[in-house]
């Protein structure tokens, strides 16, 4: 519509926020408690001039809120902010800076990078405090009024996986389909490429029973990364809470809805990773686009007595004001948004210690984990928190409220560290195959609470943590000094790539038995896209700004021998761990009950089959594990499983325990052998190789 024909502005409602048409006109309300006028500016359809100016008339309990009749939806808009410049008091109100709706559900045109876009002159003697009266109009992407028609969702039903059964794919939506050579171009790193029924039918082949899908936020092209050559691949720089990024959606919004009803039609789930905890405004030498412009002292936490800096708990420049009702509110209505218009069924709060931040330091009662729990929507939905941020005291794995899980980095390490053969990393793996119970066992949480997983985008792909002693971070241009310091990953006698076949005989040993350790523990596995056939980043730990096919999945590589015996692998462990409850606690309980006689829940022997004693528990030198669970299944039977494990580099004999049962073989991660009747019972397990055994179906005591 043209925006030279809206002559006036109404009072309008100050909710909900965002803009809402009506059809007969359209809604604005935005938050600021501190500015003193705040005026909406419309732009040509093609975003680069704007047209007409308005003041919003009227403000509400904090609410600027105005009602411009005949607008319509596809009305291209955006904000300017009047108030105090006032840097040292926390606030940076320049109405020269175009502000993007924070409720802004649409977004058009890029980002043009320029030092206009800054709230102060750039080289200043007064850095931040100095004042830039630049127009940043013309290099920042606007806002687009939506209307909220629905989408058809068809048949199709969000799957409700239960928790215990819950089995996940962490990946990334351009790097997922980028080196697809069977997609048309225009497809290949968007959402579209999510539906393609082959996409989904390796899913499917797999087993896996959610996606979570790596920031789908609208993010920013961080200005020191593109001057590097480089690009945010990874998405962790918001720029909106509630658009999609525009490059993954190039059809419009319902590409991601299209892609999310074909998963759940094929019984997958879709969980997000989302970023509350900060913005892509960085520090206070950081850009203008929205927050700072609105409401700086509101939006972010600010150091008390200093408030020209912010608190840095996330390590990104700023720090989200969770505590801040208003902006509390916002990220509750971005959650329900994402859940109610898009039908996902899960959130992975990034750096999800700092949500629960409050004045006093993380609180597991703090008003963001309140609001969530309590909200009748969210609070049914899979919430998983990476319980950690940078800042003080920012480590609190197992200190969630029930009703989130975590990931559990103890896993990944004690995993890592035990098939490397390190000492002493027999009781630390045993905590661990038993889903963690020193940090997840209190308040009725349950086993699933813990994410166990090997690798993650953060970090080595799996086929590196069996390829490289150190990280090769070289392309990224920061001199070495990014990512993971410590590995725990081992070259095995060459780094890098190889021809000698002991070498890569090892490597294949060490990736099965480590994807088995994630699939047979207690807990919720995950896995990382593309470790299911041996997808490598050259040794690259922080890949956050590689997007190339450094990062992309090698799709050949999933066509080839290796690669289609090694994601043939993992699919039998998921089927392993669905037909055996066993391998999937629903409960902590408690370890001694004996299910059938003679078998308690939970178990450990040594390989004479003898019940471990405290001196061979604190054996640094001894590496070698066996355990027996049992668990009750819903006809009354026990389900009664034995794990072997042997990290090290002879083979191992292990006595079955007594009482005797009679074995099957299901599982051996060395050979590869088809499931078969034991007839010895003495069993082999060859070096660095996982065997799971499985007692035929007995009666169990009664419960």
């Amino acid at each position: 519509m043209d925006p030279t024909q809206l002559h006036r502005i109404q009072g309008g409602k100050p909710y909900p926020l965002g803009a809402s048409s009506d059809g007969l006109g359209v809604n604005f309300a935005v938050f600021s408690a501190h500015a003193t006028r705040i005026e909406l500016c419309l732009f040509d359809p093609k975003a680069r001039k704007e047209l007409r100016r308005f003041t919003l008339p009227e403000c509400t309990d904090e609410i600027w809120h105005g009602y411009l009749p005949d607008a319509q939806p596809g009305l291209i808009y955006g904000y300017r902010a009047h108030g105090p410049y006032d840097p040292r008091n926390g606030h940076r109100f320049n109405p020269h800076k175009l502000l993007l709706d924070p409720y802004a559900k649409q977004l058009t045109g890029p980002l043009h990078w320029s030092d206009a876009l800054f709230g102060y002159r750039i080289n200043h003697a007064r850095a931040d405090l100095s004042l830039d009266r630049r127009d940043s109009a013309p290099c920042m992407p606007k806002a687009v009024v939506t209307e909220e028609a629905p989408f058809n969702w068809g048949d199709s039903m969000a799957p409700r996986t239960p928790w215990t059964d819950t089995t996940l794919y962490e990946m990334h939506v351009r790097g997922v389909s980028m080196q697809r050579e069977d997609l048309r171009q225009p497809l290949r790193g968007t959402c579209a490429a999510l539906a393609d029924p082959r996409f989904i039918e390796h899913l499917q082949r797999l087993g896996v029973s959610a996606v979570e899908l790596m920031p789908v936020h609208a993010f920013l092209q961080d200005r020191f990364l593109l001057e590097r050559g480089l690009r945010n691949y990874w998405g962790y720089s918001t720029l909106s809470f509630f658009a999609p990024e525009p490059a993954y959606v190039g059809q419009g919004p319902n590409e991601l809805r299209r892609a999310i009803r074909r998963l759940h039609a094929a019984g997958i789930e879709v969980i997000l990773d989302v970023v509350y905890n900060h913005t892509c405004e960085g520090n206070e030498l950081g850009p203008t686009l929205s927050w700072r412009g609105l409401d700086n002292a509101s939006y972010y936490r600010l150091v008390p007595g200093d408030e020209r800096y912010y608190i840095n708990d996330t390590g990104c420049g700023n720090t989200v004001n969770v505590s801040h009702p208003r902006v509390l509110q916002m990220v509750t209505d971005s959650l329900r948004y994402w859940a109610a218009s898009y039908g996902v069924d899960g959130f992975r709060f990034d750096l999800g210690a700092t949500l629960g931040r409050e004045g006093t330091g993380f609180d597991p009662g703090s008003g963001f984990f309140d609001a969530v729990l309590q909200d009748p929507m969210l609070s049914r939905l899979k919430l998983i928190s990476e319980p950690w941020d940078v800042g003080p005291d920012g480590y609190q794995l197992g200190h969630h409220p029930p009703g989130f899980a975590e990931w559990n980095d103890k896993f990944r390490d004690a995993t890592r560290r035990y098939w490397r053969g390190d000492e002493g990393m027999r009781g630390e793996m045993a905590a661990r195959l038993c889903g963690s119970r020193d940090f997840f066992d209190h308040r009725h949480r349950r086993p699933w609470a813990a994410v166990n997983y090997v690798a993650s985008h953060d970090g080595f792909t799996l086929a590196d943590i069996v390829s490289y002693d150190g990280s090769h971070n070289e392309a990224n241009g920061e001199n070495g000094q990014d990512g993971h310091g410590e590995n725990y990953s081992h070259n095995w006698g060459e780094e890098g790539p190889t021809d000698d076949p002991d070498i890569l005989q090892t490597r294949v040993l060490l990736q099965r038995a480590m994807l088995a350790t994630v699939y047979l523990s207690d807990g919720t596995p995950m896995l990382l896209a593309g470790d299911e056939f041996g997808n490598s980043q050259e040794g690259n730990n922080n890949a956050y700004c590689q997007d190339a096919p450094l990062s992309w999945l090698d799709w050949t590589q999933a066509q080839s021998d290796a690669g289609r015996e090694l994601s043939r692998f993992v699919a039998r462990l998921i089927a392993l761990r669905r037909a055996h409850p066993s391998l999937r606690a629903a409960r902590y309980g408690n370890a001694a009950e004996e299910l059938s006689p003679g078998v308690p829940a939970m178990s450990w022997f040594d390989t004479e089959g003898q019940a471990l004693d405290e001196a061979a528990w604190q054996n640094p030198e001894e590496r070698t594990l066996a355990l027996r669970r049992a668990a009750r299944r819903e006809d009354s039977s026990v389900d009664i499983t034995l794990l072997l494990l042997n990290p090290g580099h002879e083979a191992a004999t292990f006595l079955l325990p007594q009482p005797a049962e009679h074995w099957i073989r299901e599982l051996d991660s060395g050979t590869l052998a088809p499931a078969a009747p034991l007839s010895d019972a003495r069993v082999p397990v060859g070096p660095r190789s996982v065997v799971l055994l499985s007692a035929a179906k007995v009666q169990g005591a009664a419960p």
